[in-house]
């Protein structure tokens, strides 16, 4: 297996490597080859400067996004032991999606650039800072499903609320559109503000991995074999706020990415986490950056929204799962 796994890592990284140079060149503007030789060379002709200020930073983001949320979705898919858990589900991104708003209401992103991803960072802090205190209480999984479902409600009842005290159609409209998720017009600030913290979710995540394999024998047995339950619930619930939180706060809320990843690689790699995780976060690289690639080149006038990408491709497959979930336990 493990031969075969790292044939298979490394098979992945080098897809990931034509992948990503396609989403430099591909676009409402298709760029020749040999941009990307002008733009290592610092030759800045027209085209290169598109490719160095514009695309460059959006397919870094779409990767260092996906990553954080295909892994995320592994780690709590393992944790709670349901097949069906994603990162929206514990409440974390719909808070990092209401501090966002609540920074557009203030009037703080209109101050300075930054101010709506810094909403939306502590959104997601105060969201993680809930979870984590239940986790330290020794909840149990069943308790912080509820959590996560209860903060969902009032967070997405807070969004609809906004969207209804809009002082105008056009605000309510913009709300809207960021939260359909979006890679549009976004530089290396956003790059600087949501990567290292999407870095440390990610090596967190990792990092509990092998704790994650003993918990997928049951909980009684973990303990028994001396893992700290709770400890790991707090590491996992902190590593996915910190996967998932800055992407939400930069690039609005993009879902199924965490739900669908791990479902494609179980049947190529493992459902051991020491090994699902790391190719979940290629995995989730690689279709984000897919699905944004499609959204800027689909459309000859504009581009698609990066959340409908990823819903028409996420939808399907967990209908399919539901289904397949409810046929197995008849």
């Amino acid at each position: 297996m493990n031969g075969r796994y790292y044939g298979w890592l490394v098979g992945s990284m080098l897809a990931l490597g034509a992948g990503f140079g396609a989403s430099l060149l591909l676009g409402p503007i298709t760029l020749p080859w040999s941009t990307l030789v002008h733009a290592a060379t610092n030759k800045l002709d027209a085209d290169a400067i598109i490719l160095r200020e514009v695309r460059l930073p959006r397919a870094l983001l779409a990767l260092v996004i996906g990553s954080g949320l295909g892994m995320a979705g592994a780690a709590l898919q393992a944790l709670l032991r349901n097949p069906l858990a994603e990162p929206g589900l514990i409440g974390i991104s719909s808070g990092s999606a209401l501090g966002a708003i609540v920074a557009f209401y203030s009037g703080l992103s209109a101050q300075f650039a930054l101010g709506l991803p810094l909403g939306g960072l502590l959104g997601a802090l105060a969201a993680t800072l809930i979870l984590y205190r239940l986790a330290s209480e020794r909840v149990g999984t069943t308790g912080l499903i509820l959590a996560g479902v209860a903060l969902n409600s009032l967070a997405g009842a807070a969004i609809v609320l906004a969207l209804n005290l809009a002082p105008n159609p056009y605000a309510a409209y913009e709300i809207f559109f960021w939260l359909m998720g979006a890679l549009t017009d976004r530089i290396f600030v956003h790059l600087v503000l949501a990567g290292p913290l999407i870095a440390t979710g990610v090596g967190l995540l990792a990092s509990v991995a092998p704790r994650l394999e003993a918990l997928a024998l049951g909980e009684d047995t973990a303990s028994s074999l001396g893992v700290d339950l709770a400890q790991v619930r707090r590491r996992v619930i902190l590593g996915t706020a910190l996967a998932v939180g800055p992407g939400v706060a930069v690039a609005g809320a993009i879902g199924f990415v965490g739900l669908v990843v791990p479902h494609l690689l179980r049947p190529w790699v493992s459902h051991r986490p020491r090994l699902l995780l790391p190719a979940s976060a290629l995995g989730g690289g690689a279709l984000l950056l897919a699905a944004d690639t499609i959204a800027r080149s689909v459309l000859l006038n504009g581009e698609l929204k990066l959340g409908v990408i990823t819903a028409f491709i996420g939808a399907p497959l967990f209908l399919r799962l539901a289904l397949k979930l409810e046929s197995d336990r008849r």
